[in-house]
């Protein structure tokens, strides 16, 4: 698949080297690409955020992204095979997440790493873009593999997909090279590969386990790791944040839900507000830009006005307004 002329900024200037999101539907993930790219402009990466579409994205949030300096790129759904088992994901929706796939089309950058929406840069990570070529680089998703026998909580590898890799990374974030045979391998391999409880997660540690290289657990701390394996965090060194439990979502957290009335969770979702509060990390391009066009001929549109997110305040409420 051809990316459409609109969905790629009119420049000569590309990079070889980006970070990459993932965005769908109308829903307040939006929030979390927001803060991203403001965190990291904080921390002064030298490279672009690139925000791969749905078509459903609404024009509004296109705008809302734009106006951060994101360079947005729409795709087109990739669907796994039919399972003839019942709800094989551990959540129907981690079925969306086979639309990564798309990302290795991007060709026109030589090397991306991939951040989820949840996800925040507390300090600068350029400097992986200069790890060696020819590998696919993750973080373990459960830290009990780099100290042991894995604890009840780490993922099972699904038996289905054969011989396991050498360690299991979180899907989360992971530094990859496109490549268009590549992308066709990827997406001829899943046609052929049954569906499994963490969806494209299990799919990219099949994939590339052959050639699988870790990366140090502070470039992806889940937050599950504070209660599960704290005698492993060094919180003082991390530079990358995975809010992924449920109640953990900054921009509606309320403290109730299960480990969210931590102080270190309290700490880290203030952190992630501060980001998102500061104004003086908004996109300064010169000109604030009101209308985004959308690939489909919709009119152009005026992004809705952010308002922002007082942390002490969202453990009261649950509704939040840009």
């Amino acid at each position: 698949m051809t990316p459409a002329l609109e969905d790629i900024p009119a420049t000569t200037n590309v990079p070889s080297r980006a970070y990459v999101t993932f965005l769908a539907g109308d829903g307040d993930y939006v929030k979390g690409v927001v803060a991203l790219a403001k965190g990291l402009r904080k921390v002064k990466a030298a490279y672009p955020l690139v925000v791969a579409v749905l078509a459903d994205v609404p024009a509004e949030h296109r705008c809302l992204l734009v106006n951060q300096g994101c360079i947005l790129r729409q795709i087109e759904e990739v669907h796994p095979p039919v399972s003839d088992k019942e709800g094989p994901y551990i959540r129907s929706y981690f079925a969306l997440n086979y639309c990564k796939l798309r990302l290795w089309e991007f060709v026109e950058y030589r090397k991306l790493i991939y951040l989820d929406a949840d996800i925040q840069v507390f300090d600068n990570i350029d400097h992986l873009f200069d790890s060696p070529n020819g590998g696919f680089y993750g973080v373990v998703d459960c830290l009990c593999q780099m100290d042991g026998a894995p604890c009840s909580q780490n993922v099972q590898w699904p038996a289905e997909l054969g011989r396991e890799p050498p360690f299991y990374f979180n899907g989360g974030m992971f530094m990859f090279e496109p490549s268009i045979s590549t992308y066709r391998d990827l997406l001829t391999t899943l046609k052929i590969t049954p569906p499994s409880p963490f969806a494209e997660q299990d799919f990219l540690n099949m994939f590339f386990r052959d050639v699988l290289t870790p990366l140090p657990p502070v470039y992806n701390l889940l937050v599950a790791m504070l209660w599960r394996h704290p005698e492993l965090v060094e919180l003082e060194k991390v530079k990358v944040v995975h809010y992924c439990v449920a109640g953990s979502k900054p921009w509606k957290y309320t403290g109730k839900e299960e480990n969210m009335d931590r102080e270190d969770m309290k700490m880290l979702v203030k952190k992630w507000c501060d980001i998102y509060n500061d104004e003086t990390l908004d996109y300064r391009s010169g000109a604030t830009i009101t209308g985004c066009g959308v690939a489909d001929g919709k009119n152009w549109v005026t992004p809705i006005p952010r308002q922002p997110l007082h942390w002490r305040r969202i453990l009261f409420t649950e509704h939040f307004w840009f």
